[in-house]
């Protein structure tokens, strides 16, 4: 049994190659209205970009973070494609445009509907 996904970072990352994974990717970018959430090839970058961020946080020391308040080995699905999104924007420079305001609208609104993602599991027993 020792392939059984322990942390929620492994769990995560588990899920990244199924079908489920793509739509959740599609769902989380239609709801919060992000700017290219139509935009398929857009999606599978955000998604392989995710699945990267959760294999990094599962392989990781728990010391590791990649946002702030969550331990490595508590990141989740959603908040690993938030990460990624987010580390998009940094690299794209800091030019604001409408495309960038509306990223990072998405950015806020995810973060602010969904809170329990961006925060240490052990903060929601």
């Amino acid at each position: 049994m020792s392939d059984v996904p322990k942390t929620n970072a492994e769990r995560s990352l588990a899920i990244c190659s199924l079908f489920e994974s793509e739509l959740l990717v599609w769902l989380v970018l239609r709801q919060w209205q992000h700017p290219f959430a139509e935009d398929s090839d857009f999606r599978n970058q955000l998604l392989e970009n995710a699945t990267a961020v959760l294999h990094a946080a599962a392989a990781g020391p728990r010391e590791s973070v990649f946002i702030e308040g969550v331990p490595a080995s508590d990141m989740n699905f959603i908040a690993a494609i938030w990460y990624a999104e987010n580390q998009a924007l940094d690299e794209w420079g800091a030019e604001m445009d409408a495309q960038r305001e509306a990223r990072l609208k998405w950015l806020a609104d995810v973060e602010r509907a969904l809170p329990s993602c961006f925060c240490a599991q052990d903060r929601l027993l």
